[in-house]
């Protein structure tokens, strides 16, 4: 199973382990990110707990569809708050590109797409991090809530996303197989939460988080 982002590991078999560094081209050394990490599920509900009875609205839906359908009625705000930044940042840069909106998830997720946009993502993907916080700044001054919307440019997320599941089930099968733990490259909140999706969904091993930003990392182990 793969542990929250801000546990910090230690080798499970003291100081015997072996620790094998990882090394990959589609890994990149970054000097920075910004970003959230993974939020913990939730808890089970446990065998006693007490149900309580549904009330239903006139309208026939019950509280918890009301509150479904007003978180995603909020994600799609977001959504709209953020295209609209991002169209007067493209017009102020002269910058030819499509915005799509959509909702992945518990996120709000928008996209730039078409034209020449590699001077808004910048080196292994910094300047698309800034903006990222700058869009999530200005959608929670609209709305008043704190967001977790990600935010593309150019496929790059995309790419990136579909490079690390390679490498980290390249890691995670050689982690299983040898028993000895591998340290992945530095990375930022989102590429370590693509890898400890993976990691979970893994047999044999799991996976949890390491140092402090800009080095904090990714560390496979067996399961104990």
């Amino acid at each position: 199973m793969s542990a929250p982002d801000n546990d910090t590991v230690s080798d499970p078999a003291g100081d015997t382990a072996t620790t094998a560094e990882a090394t990959s081209d589609a890994v990149l050394t970054r000097a920075g990110g910004t970003g959230d990490p993974a939020l913990p599920d939730a808890d089970p509900a446990s065998a006693d707990a007490v149900v309580e009875p549904v009330d239903v609205d006139e309208d026939g839906h019950g509280d918890e569809e009301d509150d479904e359908d007003g978180a995603e009625g909020l994600l799609v705000r977001e959504g709209d708050v953020a295209g609209d930044y991002l169209e007067r940042l493209l017009d102020i840069l002269d910058v030819d590109g499509d915005i799509d909106l959509d909702v992945e998830g518990d996120r709000a997720s928008v996209a730039v797409v078409g034209g020449e946009l590699k001077t808004l993502i910048g080196p292994d993907g910094a300047t698309l991090e800034a903006l990222q916080e700058l869009t999530r700044l200005a959608v929670a001054q609209s709305t008043g809530v704190r967001s977790r919307l990600m935010l593309d440019i150019g496929g790059f997320r995309a790419k990136r996303r579909a490079d690390l599941t390679d490498l980290a089930s390249a890691a995670a099968a050689r982690v299983a197989q040898s028993g000895a733990a591998e340290r992945l490259a530095p990375m930022n909140p989102f590429e370590r939460k693509v890898v400890h999706d993976v990691i979970a969904a893994a047999e044999g091993v799991h996976s949890e988080s390491e140092g402090e930003e800009p080095n904090r990392r990714v560390v496979v182990l067996p399961e104990r």
